[in-house]
């Protein structure tokens, strides 16, 4: 019975809110070391300086909500996970966005995700051979969702243009353009990957499709 009571009691002090208890934890678990893993875009340098205010903070009573502001000011952070290693090790997982072609719009550049969301160019060697999107990050948005709705190699892009009225010009990496009409361009994308796999499509280099119905090839 004795003992019941001192754990008891023991238990009411570590959890209670009385200085004591704080001042327990914040000496046996300030964070010393943070380690940060599956990272390959963001150098582990630049990260844990964006964290440096975590240095001695308790790890016991650590809020991730500081964590996540931090980290949504960082573009190249899509989501992370945190494990708290007793006594005073942080490990943070990164897990980042990855880039699939670079914006130019308004004399500006960015990075596109796959979410479609914008990522601050830097010269990344990796990335340097990405497909170019000329125009604007809704229109590229409707467009890729639809590319990929019917599967269409995105990997032979090198280039898309987006023109005043709205249309798109898709250039491929043998050189080839496809001249979608404003509306309605599935069908035509679907043309285009059945002529492909005709004999006589490597002697064309232009599939305009603009006309309704029509395609013309040069």
């Amino acid at each position: 019975m004795k003992k019941r009571l001192a754990a008891a009691l023991l238990l009411l002090l570590l959890f209670s809110s009385y200085k004591p208890q704080k001042f327990f934890f914040s000496n046996k678990f300030k964070i010393e070391e943070i380690k940060i893993e599956n990272n390959y875009i963001l150098q582990d340098g630049t990260i844990k300086k964006k964290l440096i205010y975590l240095y001695d903070a308790n790890l016991f009573f650590l809020d991730n909500t500081e964590i996540k502001k931090t980290f949504e000011k960082v573009d190249f952070i899509e989501s992370f996970e945190i494990k708290k290693i007793y006594p005073n090790k942080l490990k943070i997982k990164i897990f980042e966005k990855k880039p699939i072609a670079i914006l130019h719009h308004n004399k500006k550049k960015f990075y596109i995700s796959e979410n479609i969301d914008l990522i601050k160019y830097i010269d990344i060697e990796n990335y340097r051979d990405l497909p170019v999107v000329f125009g604007k990050k809704e229109n590229f948005k409707i467009l890729y969702g639809n590319l990929k709705k019917i599967n269409f190699p995105l990997d032979l892009i090198k280039k898309y243009y987006l023109y005043e009225s709205n249309r798109w010009d898709l250039e491929t990496y043998q050189k080839k353009v496809v001249k979608l009409p404003v509306k309605n361009y599935i069908k035509s994308l679907e043309n285009f990957m059945n002529l492909q796999q005709k004999n006589n499509f490597g002697k064309y280099k232009v599939f305009d499709y603009r006309i309704n119905n029509q395609l013309i090839l040069r």
